[in-house]
């Protein structure tokens, strides 16, 4: 049965031709919103002016706040925000630049502050001295501690900061690569191995994750005996042996770190100190320095356990080198974690020939 068109009495596909002009047309979609040049503009000079506001307000001088960057301000601004938040200004105790400065020169690394969501909330200035890095430059890194550490120990370091969030006042250490600046780099060969030590402490009462911080030395691995010396006294010794080993002198800081006088181990052999699973270790080291066959100075190099008086074992890496008819050490007293670390990159000892 054929339909037709109610207006002009033709069959309905003819219908359409028939129909009002303003019936053919299908409605309009709402016209999107377009910004206009001077819209854009003047958004673009009000976010300006906000951020040259906030810039103002940043406790750093005008020279580092004119070579700031979009990127570093709202950076340092969210790194002033979380501080102020676990330390509200009205409960901080005052401190002078000046004594603050001295006291960082006394540590043997720089200090981290990070929230219970493992958010940068604080690091000292003397972060440069250590990393080649400015507080500024780190923070572009990311705003997570995870962000400038090396990837690698990403899930072990989460597995430690929740332990430590689980039981506040317990001390927690993991050691890592931390990100390094290209000059650092090219001078050392790569990034820096750190060593991080803290714990979570309430800021306030009640608890609660908006009050909790993880408060953290950062202590750099020293990758020479000079470069230990250089950074600090307090957690090295050093010994004077004959070929075979046996102690003719130490320094009197072995007392501190061993509990023995220097008269105790004069004339004693240094193998009778070493845990029985480092001997062998111990023993291809000694080889190559009195043989001569030790190339460069990781050949001299062992981390090894020795005995201390109260019967406990100390973790101490040991450079050694030949000087005549002796054998010089340095050692310097490792965390477990640190022992840990150095360990896995230890090279194997030889088979003796």
């Amino acid at each position: 049965m054929t339909i037709f068109c109610s207006h002009c009495h033709r069959p309905l596909q003819a219908e359409m031709s028939c129909l009002p002009a303003r019936a053919k047309q299908a409605p309009s979609a709402p016209r999107p919103f377009r910004s206009t040049k001077s819209a854009s503009k003047a958004r673009r000079d009000q976010i300006n002016a906000e951020l040259q506001a906030l810039r103002s307000l940043l406790p750093i001088s005008a020279q580092e706040k004119e070579r700031l960057s979009y990127l570093h301000t709202m950076a340092l601004v969210c790194l002033r925000l979380r501080g102020a938040q676990l330390f509200p200004p009205g409960l901080a105790p005052p401190a002078g630049p000046a004594l603050g400065t001295e006291l960082l020169s006394l540590l043997p690394g720089f200090l981290l502050v990070l929230s219970a969501d493992s958010k940068l909330v604080y690091i000292s200035e003397n972060v440069a001295e250590v990393l080649g890095l400015s507080v500024v430059e780190l923070l572009a890194q990311g705003d997570t501690v995870f962000d400038i550490l090396d990837g690698r120990v990403g899930e072990d370091v989460h597995k430690k900061l929740l332990l430590a969030r689980e039981e506040p006042g317990r001390e927690v250490t993991f050691v890592s690569e931390m990100r390094t600046s290209k000059a650092f780099r090219l001078q050392h060969g790569g990034n820096r191995v750190v060593a991080v030590c803290g714990r979570f402490v309430a800021l306030r009462w009640p608890p609660s994750p908006s009050t909790t911080a993880f408060l953290a030395l950062c202590t750099p691995l020293v990758q020479s005996p000079t470069e230990g010396e250089a950074a600090s006294q307090d957690d090295i010794f050093q010994s004077m042996h004959l070929l075979d080993m046996t102690f003719i002198d130490v320094t009197e800081s072995v007392t501190y770190h061993l509990g023995y006088h220097r008269e105790e181990l004069v004339g004693q052999s240094w193998y009778s100190l070493l845990h029985p699973e480092d001997a062998e270790l111990a023993a291809a080291q000694h080889r190559a320095l009195a043989l001569g066959a030790g190339a460069g100075p990781a050949a001299g190099t062992a981390v090894l356990r020795v005995l201390r008086k109260d019967r406990a074992w100390s973790w101490l890496r040991v450079w050694a080198r030949r000087e005549g008819g002796c054998i010089a050490c340095t050692c310097r007293c490792l965390r477990e974690e640190e022992a840990a670390h150095l360990r896995s990159r230890q090279p194997r000892a030889a088979a003796p020939p």
